[in-house]
């Protein structure tokens, strides 16, 4: 395998990983965690794919705010949170599959469909790329979800509430580093 495709795989998992973190706070089993790990490979896997069909037109138009579209979801997804917590009492088990297992990952694949739009410009064959970066996608994600449950029981407060101001605070901080 290409180190070169390893290392873009290990890079564009990151922002799974660090979402992932977030929402290992929010209590839910193994059962859930592997789900969830897995669609947020499988989104990272597709993109790329479909990346390489769009060519260089979606990388034109998405390529300036491409990175922002995941952290708008990753705020939004902490807003949603955190309007919840502040209006229930805390829940036994905090889970939103469809937002979990859809919306973030469908907004944090923006990256890996730009890295499949220019690796299919430069006539890369993109299949092996789009499994390397859903494999890696998916032991990123689990690992992030396995620590945000470390960092729940380390530091008491609702889950709730703690994943919403972990993904708001991502959503704010990391456009700063990163942008």
């Amino acid at each position: 395998m290409d180190f070169g495709i390893l290392a873009l795989a290990f890079g564009l998992s990151l922002d799974n990983f660090r979402s992932s973190v977030a929402i290992g706070t929010i209590p839910f089993g193994r059962r859930r965690a592997v789900q969830i790990a897995l669609t947020f490979g499988l989104w990272d896997a597709l993109a790329p794919l479909l990346g390489g069909l769009v060519g260089n037109y979606a990388g034109e138009v998405v390529d300036p705010v491409a990175e922002y579209v995941g952290f708008a979801a990753m705020g939004a997804y902490g807003v949603y949170l955190l309007a919840g917590a502040l209006r229930k009492p805390e829940p036994e088990e905090v889970d939103h599959p469809w937002v979990t297992l859809f919306g973030m990952p469908l907004s944090l694949s923006v990256d890996n469909l730009i890295a499949g739009t220019g690796l299919g410009l430069v006539g890369v064959p993109i299949v092996v790329p789009a499994v390397t970066f859903g494999v890696v996608t998916v032991v990123m994600s689990f690992a992030g979800l396995c620590l945000g449950r470390v960092a729940a029981r380390a530091i008491r407060i609702r889950p709730d509430l703690f994943s919403g101001l972990s993904l708001l605070g991502a959503a704010v901080v990391l456009p700063l580093v990163f942008g």
